[in-house]
Order: structure tokens, then C-alpha cells, then sequence
């Protein structure tokens, strides 16, 4: 549904009845994948909050309240229009109707709904009029305060009851799970809808205890993908205790904190477990893709499933000598970011670059090449992940990695009050300035001076950029981007002031010979 709230996400549904078809094909693409590569989708319908659309944004196109949703009769012909077209939808790839689509393990009602029954027996049975052929969940909101609806075991328009477990004791979870299955009682199938932000070790005890109990599944919370212009989709939650972000397969030592490595690993062990099933060796990466590169200061390439690691080659000719720049790279370290920045490359030169993906099994084919490009400046980047960049530090100035979602996910930021502050030098002529930061005051939270040694420093202007649209659900920090030009100054020292309390996520100091 209609998002007003924030991103770029498709929209599915633009007013009651109305659709969006560029939207949908989204759907018809990955329903293909899943086909193609054996994945079984569950497919909700409608979101109980706002967030990505859903039971607001309904409720909003005819003036209604939210709790109106779940009796207003034109509120559930809405939806049930979406189900309709959703449903009886012909995929534009491979032509099958969705509701023919083997890819569909199940309909669900929605995420995290707080339905009555009577909607519930309303919606599923109007899902099974449409098709037979596939599974209905239940999305009713069951979880660690709230129990399974027993009017669902008995509608012969649910197949699948599912509960949620965010309980910060891991043996709340048992007790919560043990009573929802003595509940339903072997009358429906059972799944684990979401459960997370545990330590590994009472994960795996959970999971021994889903397996033990013949529990049909469970889905952890929660994997994100590589992002087609490089690195990975990010996304933290305020029950994540401040901590726990989104894995990214196979895993990353950028996500120690949360034991993302080993969760990943074991998830997969007991992926197969379940299914009675040897644990099948991890296969060797495909080739990574590496994009256009315009500077090579800002490098980056699509990533590929099960890569741990890659290689950065350079050369001065596309046939010539290739030498390793870059080893061992991570492309979940950096977040909505560029990820590599070549460093040694010399001004006047041209270069070639290629990249290669890395795991346990070996290493992947080079990738295309890119190139020529001209490097025409070198830059000094810092994204605040430790304080090896900083010429010196001034003040008291913490390294925060909590909350991201307040901070656009970025996962580093540089925390500090006035009159704190950092320095920065080059080994050239400083061109161009550019700083990333949050803060909770909409105005300039940083003076920033110039130097060429060090020693007599000089007030510069700079000039500030924001797109804040509100502080939201999360409470977001007001992001802006500071740039100074520096083309008719002879200056190699930068020194930022904090003005208030602010966080700054990157800064990229510009030089020339």
C-alpha cells in the first residue's frame, strides 16, 4: 500500500482498487526466481502498521479509523480486492496466474494483525473461494503476550497458525512455544512466523526444541540481500536492544557484536537438519560484477551469494600485469556507501580494475574489467570506524555503533559535543571537502578551518544540505551533508569543530598534487 511515511519502496496498491503494474512486476520476477532456483514464498497480504503500507494507509483512503479495518464493510471489500487481483494476477514472465504459481507456499492474512476471528474467518474464507490450491496462514499477531485465537483451529479456511518471539529470555521463548503448541493441539500446522535478537548458543536450543517437537519451521528475523549498486541492504530494529542489524549471508566480521558469522552458520546447519538431510558443502562464489567506475576514490561491484571476501586487482594496461590492491575486502562494512577508495593510485595515470569473489571453497573467476579511468585527485576517506584516519583528535570523542536506525543504518559514526573536535591532513593540496552527519538540531553543527601548518587556522564556509522529512516513527536524527570548495586555497590541514552534539557518519577530504 501507499507509504507515506518513508523510502522508495514499490507501491502496490495506490487507492482502493486502483494498482500499480511497474510495482507488481517486482512480484512476477521474483515469484520466477523463487521457481527457478526451489524457494517457497509466503505471501502476505497487508501489513498491520505503517510501515511499507498497509492497514493505516487502508483505513486512510476512506477516512476511517485503524480499528474500523477490521468491521467497516467497504474496508473489507478494499482488500478483498487486492486479494482478488493479486491472486487471479497472470505473471508477466513466465504467464501462470498466481494462484497456479508453485512458488507460493502459502497466503497469509498479513504481518502482525490484531484481527478479530470474524475478519479472520471473513478473509481467509474469501482467499479459499478464490484458490484451492494453496495453503492459508493465519496472520493474527501471536506472540510472547499474546495467545493463538482458538477460533482459527477450527475454521477449515486456515491451514498454518504462526506465532512471533522477540522474549529477551530465552527461556520465555520455551514457554511461550510450549504453550502454543499444547494450544493448538496438532488441529493446524505450526511454523515460528519470526523469532531473534538471541545470543547463538539459546538459538540453537530453540531450534533443537522446533526440531524436537516437529514444529513445521521457523524464520528468523531477518536476512537481507546484496544491493545492485554494491554491498548489502541494512536494517536495524529498536528490539534489536541496539545491537542486533540484519544478517548478511555467509556472515561478516562487521556483525561480531551480534555473532553474525556463527547464527549464519548454524541457521544453515539446522535448515537441513530439519529436513532430515546431510549439510551439503558450501560451493564456490560466482563472479562478482564490477560497476562503472567515474573515480577511483569510489569503487564498488554486485556482490554474489556466499562470498565472504574479494580481491581488488588494478593494471596500466587491460592485458597487462595485474597487482593485488585490495585483499580480503568486505562488502558489509560499508552502509549505502561506496567500497573501496584506491588509495595508491597516482595522479596523471590510467588504470584497469577487475575484482574476484572469495569463500572456504576457493575463488571465483575474475569479474569484467573496468577502465580506462584517469585518476585526476586522491582522496583521504574516513567512515569513522576507528580513529586511524585522524591526523589528531580533539576533545572527547566516542565511536557509536548502536541505534543505526536512527542514523539511516549507517553502522560508524563519530559522536562528540563543544567544543570537541578532529583534524585532518593530506599529503597535497586540498580541493574539495564533503562531511556526512546527524544531529537533533536542524542547523550547522560544525565550524570548519583550514590550514597549512597545522598551527594558524582559518574560519571557512561551508555550505549545508538536508532532506529530512521528520523524525518519524524511530525518532531519526537530521541528516546533512556539509561541502566546502577549496580551488584558490594552498592548504593540506582540515580541522572540524563540533559546534553541539552531533554524529558525523563520513568524511572525504579531496586533494591534488
Amino acid at each position: 500500500v501507499r507509504n507515506i511515511h518513508e523510502g522508495n519502496y514499490p507501491t502496490y496498491v495506490l487507492a482502493p482498487n486502483k494498482f500499480d503494474e511497474s510495482s507488481f512486476k517486482t512480484i512476477d520476477t521474483m515469484l520466477a526466481l523463487a521457481n527457478k532456483v526451489g524457494v517457497r514464498i509466503i505471501f502476505p497480504f497487508v501489513n498491520c502498521w505503517q510501515w511499507m503500507g498497509g492497514r493505516p494507509q487502508y483505513s486512510d483512503f476512506r477516512g476511517k479509523t485503524q480499528e474500523e479495518f477490521w468491521t467497516d464493510s467497504t474496508l473489507i471489500e478494499d482488500v478483498k480486492a487486492t486479494i482478488k487481483f493479486t491472486i487471479e494476477r497472470k505473471n508477466s514472465v513466465t504467464g501462470v496466474q498466481y494462484k497456479d504459481d508453485k512458488s507460493i507456499l502459502c497466503w497469509e492474512t498479513g504481518n502482525e494483525l490484531t484481527s478479530p476471528p470474524s475478519w479472520t474467518k471473513i478473509i481467509t474464507g474469501y482467499i479459499k473461494s478464490l484458490d484451492k490450491n494453496h495453503l492459508v496462514m493465519d496472520g493474527f499477531n501471536a506472540n510472547s503476550g499474546t495467545p493463538v485465537q482458538m477460533e482459527s483451529l477450527e475454521l477449515e479456511s486456515v491451514d498454518i497458525i504462526s506465532t512471533h518471539h522477540y522474549e529477551e529470555n530465552p527461556a520465555d521463548v520455551f514457554v511461550n512455544i510450549e504453550n502454543a503448541l499444547k494450544t493448538i493441539n496438532n488441529k493446524k500446522v505450526y511454523v515460528i512466523g519470526e523469532f531473534g535478537f538471541l545470543s547463538t548458543s539459546s538459538i540453537e536450543k530453540i531450534l533443537d526444541y522446533i526440531i524436537s517437537n516437529n514444529i513445521s519451521g521457523a524464520l528468523t528475523w531477518s536476512l537481507r540481500y546484496h544491493r545492485k549498486e554494491g554491498g548489502f541492504y541494512w536494517h536495524s530494529e529498536p528490539l534489536g536492544l541496539g545491537i542486533y542489524k540484519a544478517y548478511h549471508w555467509p556472515g561478516f566480521t562487521s556483525g561480531n557484536e551480534y555473532d553474525e558469522i556463527n547464527y549464519l552458520a548454524l541457521m544453515r546447519k539446522k535448515a537441513f537438519e530439519i529436513q532430515g538431510l546431510q549439510v551439503p558443502p558450501i560451493l564456490k562464489p560466482g563472479k562478482p560484477n564490477l560497476l562503472p567506475i567515474y573515480d577511483q576514490t569510489r569503487i564498488s561491484w554486485q556482490g554474489v551469494a556466499g562470498a565472504n571476501s574479494y580481491n581488488l586487482e588494478r593494471a596500466l594496461d587491460k592485458s597487462g600485469k595485474w597487482e593485488l590492491i585490495g585483499y580480503n575486502l568486505s562488502d558489509a562494512e560499508a552502509t549505502y556507501t561506496d567500497l573501496f577508495n584506491d588509495q595508491t593510485a597516482e595522479i596523471g595515470k590510467d588504470y584497469y580494475y577487475r575484482v574476484t569473489a572469495n569463500n572456504i571453497s576457493g575463488r571465483s573467476e575474475p569479474s569484467n574489467i573496468v577502465g580506462p579511468v584517469k585518476v585526476q585527485h586522491k582522496c583521504l576517506i574516513d567512515n569513522m570506524n576507528n580513529f586511524a584516519s585522524i591526523y589528531h583528535k580533539i576533545g572527547d570523542i566516542k565511536i557509536k555503533t548502536d541505534n543505526d536506525r536512527q542514523f539511516r543504518e549507517v553502522m560508524y559514526r563519530f559522536e562528540a559535543d563543544s567544543p570537541a573536535g578532529i583534524i585532518y591532513h593530506v599529503p597535497g593540496k586540498l580541493e574539495k571537502i564533503s562531511l556526512y552527519s546527524f544531529s537533533e538540531l536542524n542547523e550547522s553543527t560544525f565550524d570548519f578551518y583550514i590550514s597549512n601548518d597545522n598551527v594558524n587556522y582559518k574560519l571557512v564556509s561551508s555550505e549545508r544540505k538536508t532532506n529530512f522529512t521528520g523524525k518519524g516513527d524511530y525518532g531519526y536524527w537530521i541528516p546533512s551533508v556539509y561541502t566546502i570548495n577549496l580551488d584558490s586555497e594552498n592548504v593540506n590541514y582540515l580541522k572540524i569543530v563540533f559546534k553541539s552534539k552531533s554524529q558525523i557518519a563520513r568524511v572525504e577530504n579531496y586533494y591534488v598534487k
